[in-house]
């Protein structure tokens, strides 16, 4: 590897180290009064429960393990890579580690508050979402670990922070950004969207803006994956927008060390659905083996969870979406033709038999192999949201805070959204224009080559108003400080945004 390549990954890792050593500093210094509660169920976040070992052993499994689980190693599916189709990922953002291909990433927008530091733009300061990266398109050249889909194209939209803050307004916005830009690379096509995260509400179906976001994108050719929950067995509420009925719900389960999925159950840790909706199936998500983000949030605070120095163990339902989001591109290489519905059906009804409870709930798991040449290509209909619900009603009991005040009501992490005028712009693609978003400045205008990504879409200064009106979004701490080995002199961005749900305690456990 070309020196000046190592050295901005020496130093992207110092920056997240960076970034999570001030998380701790503000979590610290918020005090007890600013605790976050732990609900029960849906907790708004990252759909992972754990990052330490599993029934499977103190390797956990491998993702040459998880393509066998799913029967992808074999026949037609042996032969496939997801070339020629684009996945984008939703998540806290990727970061330039070397089992990740320039070749195959794409930044889009960062929307995360990260944004505002040219230091931590783009970079995963989380560790979860190159995780998830790995699982798809990894390519780890010090251990041999190749994710499922090697060579399709991803497109990383930042929206989370390293202690896992973000609003279901920058997740609908990053929605509405794909569904717009989905051609702009005509040989990789974003055909896929990733989401494993949940809100922390349970809206109505029939109003929810995130659901309607969702539908969008599945109404105009886009397969969305998204994460069922890590609330237990016991929870049978699907998390918010995998509770949609257009997307593809997914739970995770343990394949209990063996290639056959005959002795598969759900994981001890998922939601397994059942109330608002059925999970569609269950996929390989106990203790896989993907990559590791050095200096991320994960990595220090699960130590344990690492497999050499470039590995890492995690478990959760995000892990499961990853895997079928993977599957799906590789299902849509050799079947480009399919529509979302199509997908959803060839899937389910091609899906191998289980044991345990999922068996007696008639859940089975995903099988590629077999859906890669069913021939069930019907659709069900189902009831669309009109988008003009209250984000508040998604949000539940999950909200932002900046200087003690929760983000509430009709209003984005920029400024007033009214979700009446702003479903009709989704629905039409029109709620961005160039880099603003419903007439918010949230990005650059096009794409530039600046980032170790093939491909970055441009950043913006944020100059909206915040939801408690005391400032601007214009932080001179963000961009006047600097980062100095593992500390970063102002540390006040994370000391100004937390999530009042605590994602890092209530669902990396």
């Amino acid at each position: 590897m070309p020196r000046s390549a190592l050295r901005r990954r020496a130093a992207a890792g110092r920056r997240i180290a960076a970034a999570v050593a001030a998380t701790a500093a503000a979590v610290a210094g918020l005090g007890a009064a600013a605790a976050p509660p732990h609900h029960s169920a849906n907790n708004g976040g990252w759909a992972s429960s754990a990052w330490l070992g599993s029934s499977t052993g103190t390797g956990g499994t491998t993702l040459a393990a998880v393509r066998a689980s799913i029967n992808a190693s074999t026949g037609a599916a042996a032969g496939l890579t997801g070339a020629g189709v684009g996945v984008a990922l939703i998540d806290t953002g990727v970061a330039p580690v070397a089992g990740l291909p320039a070749a195959q990433i794409v930044n889009g927008p960062d929307l995360s508050f990260e944004s505002q530091d040219p230091d931590l733009r783009y970079l995963d300061t989380y560790g979860h979402g190159t995780h998830m990266a790995g699982i798809i398109v990894g390519n780890d050249p010090s251990t041999g670990t190749v994710g499922l889909a090697p060579k399709a194209k991803l497109t990383s939209i930042k929206v989370g922070t390293a202690n896992g803050a973000v609003d279901v307004s920058q997740m609908i916005a990053a929605i509405d950004w794909v569904v717009a830009h989905r051609n702009d690379d005509p040989a990789n096509p974003i055909r896929v969207i990733n989401i494993s995260y949940g809100t922390g509400g349970t809206p109505n179906s029939w109003t929810d803006p995130v659901q309607f976001a969702v539908e969008q994108a599945w109404m105009k050719g886009v397969v969305v994956v998204a994460a069922a929950g890590n609330e237990g067995n016991g929870d049978i509420v699907v998390s918010d927008p995998a509770s949609d009925p257009a997307v593809i719900a997914v739970a995770a389960s343990t394949t209990k060390g063996t290639a056959s999925p005959a002795d598969d159950d759900f994981a001890s840790f998922t939601t397994i659905g059942g109330s608002n909706r059925s999970v569609d199936f269950v996929a390989p998500g106990e203790s896989i083996v993907s990559l590791a983000d050095p200096g991320s949030n994960v990595d220090l605070t699960y130590p344990s969870a690492k497999v050499g120095t470039t590995l890492l163990r995690g478990s959760g339902s995000s892990q499961a979406a990853a895997v079928t989001s993977a599957a799906v591109a590789l299902l849509l290489q050799a079947r480009p033709t399919l529509t979302p519905d199509q997908v959803k059906t060839v899937l389910n009804t091609s899906a191998s038999f289980v044991s345990g409870l999922a068996m007696t709930r008639n859940i089975r798991a995903l099988n590629l192999g077999a859906a890669l040449t069913s021939q069930n290509l019907y659709a069900t209909g189902w009831n669309k949201s009109s988008g003009t619900g209250k984000l508040d009603d998604a949000r539940g009991s999950s909200r932002l805070v900046r200087d003690n005040v929760a983000l509430s009501g009709d209003n984005s992490v920029w400024g007033p959204l009214n979700t009446t005028t702003w479903s009709q712009r989704s629905a039409a693609t029109t709620s961005w224009s160039g880099g603003t978003w419903m007439g918010y400045r949230v990005a650059g205008d096009n794409w530039s080559g600046t980032s170790w990504a093939s491909k970055t879409w441009a950043a913006a200064t944020w100059t909206g108003t915040p939801w408690n009106g005391a400032t601007t979004w214009t932080d001179p701490d963000w961009t006047g400080h600097y980062w100095s080995g593992h500390y970063w002199s102002g540390h006040y961005w994370s000391g100004h945004y937390w999530s009042s749900d605590d994602w890092a305690t209530a669902s990396w456990k």
